[in-house]
């Protein structure tokens, strides 16, 4: 049978949630999870508010200078930081993250992350997979674009995912559809003039190398009105229609999805409000701005302080009706310079994260928000040559927090350097799971099909993280 998670709750005619969904599932065979979304809106079951906030630590965070200290550890591998207590007795973290620590009853610490695939990009941290599989079929696709097939409608007028990422994770298509094609392809907001955050010197190549395709605008000639624009969009399915009958794919068919709903998007000025920082409350611009001097080295390629103003349009596109949307701060690639480099970054995401909670909080949004930051992988225990840490896939860290989730705790633990977990440990796949679970998705219940009409689950491995639920 089909099953959704979630509370089980009773409406007016003595039928609850629940059994209104097991009963329509039992009574149908192979119906998808959109049907029983439709069905549910048509029988007046309300909908959902819950969304996603994926961040990444654009080039993988040191866990033993974040959240894993060793200060007992030998002296090639310790570092320069000193642990702090936080909030939550027993767990200690960086002196780099207090305001955190401060929290840190919101938040839950999983030090055993393993399964990194060793890429250097955010793809794994998207959707769960290694880049590798079904990539002789476009690859499986990032988790925003799942819940665009799954939960999104074309008649929207917000986009279901989000895709805020820079740097690295822009230029390697990290948030992408794979075998499910264009039209669920994330919308992809150009931020190159609201934040700065410049490429490594050979992405530059890459990333023209993309062409001008790679970001979604946001703006109509002024002289393209709406009833222009649908004459247009008429004109050219009917230029279409030819292609489409010998287009086997259906990729025609999709591109005339997302053609469709960019055009309600960009007529409706919801999400293009949603992205205007002016009409945000300056008092609120004023709290998301770092109120301290950030010190140490900013890299070429660092996000500025007021990256942390990320996150507040990260709120106001789930307001809008945003499902998901991926973030990213940099930079922490720290082959080099390590510690004066996280002496500049970590106190931007520590002031970021924390102001972004307590936003959600008094806007009572946080118990539908699921947040997550990790990154492609954690960093080596042994300091090289050039006072940097390189790229470590044994373990990395990552912290979550919101959606209902158990904080105040520590998951899983590492070995006197910080190389190897020993306990509790926590795949990729797992964080993805819990994350479908607060939306009230089944990952290894609910299917979507591949180009070959094959039906696979959203994840092959993953399990519910249970001491968060």
């Amino acid at each position: 049978m089909f099953r959704l998670t979630g509370k089980s709750t009773t409406h007016c005619d003595g039928v609850t949630r629940r059994e209104f969904l097991s009963a329509g599932s039992a009574g149908v065979v192979g119906l998808s999870l959109a049907d029983l979304l439709r069905a549910e809106a048509a029988a007046g079951l309300g909908s959902s508010n819950k969304a996603i906030v994926n961040i990444h630590l654009d080039g993988g965070a040191p866990q033993m200078d974040t959240i894993d200290m060793k200060p007992e550890g030998p002296r090639e591998t310790r570092g320069e930081f000193q642990p702090i207590s936080t909030s939550v007795a027993g767990i200690q973290l960086s002196e780099l993250l207090p305001n955190i620590a401060a929290q840190a009853e919101d938040f839950a610490f999983i030090r055993s992350l393993v399964g990194s695939a060793g890429r250097h990009d955010a793809f794994q941290c998207q959707s769960g997979f290694d880049a590798k599989e079904q990539s002789s079929l476009g690859g499986h696709p990032a988790m925003g674009c799942v819940l665009s097939k799954i939960l999104g409608r074309v008649s929207d007028p917000a986009p279901t995912f989000v895709d805020l990422m820079q740097g690295r994770p822009l230029v390697r298509n990290s948030a992408r559809p794979g075998f499910l094609g264009p039209a669920y392809k994330p919308f992809r907001p150009d931020l190159s003039s609201m934040f700065d955050r410049p490429l490594e010197t050979a992405m530059k190549g890459e990333l023209a190398r993309l062409g001008s395709n790679h970001t979604t605008s946001l703006s109509l000639n002024a002289e393209l009105n709406a009833d222009r624009l649908h004459d247009r969009n008429s004109l050219l399915q009917s230029l279409d229609s030819i292609r489409r009958e010998v287009d086997g794919s259906g990729m025609m068919d999709a591109m005339d999805r997302y053609s469709q709903q960019a055009t309600g998007i960009l007529l409706s000025g919801t999400f293009a409000d949603a992205l205007d920082l002016s009409k945000e409350d300056p008092k609120m611009l004023s709290r998301y701005m770092p109120n301290h001097a950030v010190s140490g080295y900013r890299n070429a390629t660092a996000d500025e302080p007021k990256a942390a103003l990320k996150l507040l349009i990260a709120r106001r596109l789930i307001e809008a009706g945003v499902r998901c949307v991926s973030v990213t701060f940099s930079d922490f690639d720290t082959h080099s310079k390590n510690f004066s480099r996280m002496r500049y970054t970590l106190p931007i995401v520590d002031h970021a994260i924390v102001t972004f909670i307590n936003d959600l909080k008094d806007r009572g949004m946080f118990d539908d928000v699921s947040i997550v930051l990790w990154g492609e992988f954690g960093r080596t225990p042994k300091i090289n040559e050039n006072g940097g840490r390189d790229h470590w896939p044994r373990v990395s860290p990552a912290i979550m927090a919101g959606g209902k989730m158990r904080g105040g705790q520590v998951i899983g633990a590492t070995d006197r350097t910080a190389g190897e977990a020993i306990s509790r440990p926590v795949n990729y796949q797992d964080v993805m799971y819990t994350l479908y679970h607060n939306l009230g998705i089944t990952a290894d219940r609910v299917t979507i099909e591949d180009p070959t009409g094959r039906p696979l689950y959203l994840l092959d491995q993953g399990s519910l993280i249970g001491e968060l639920v």
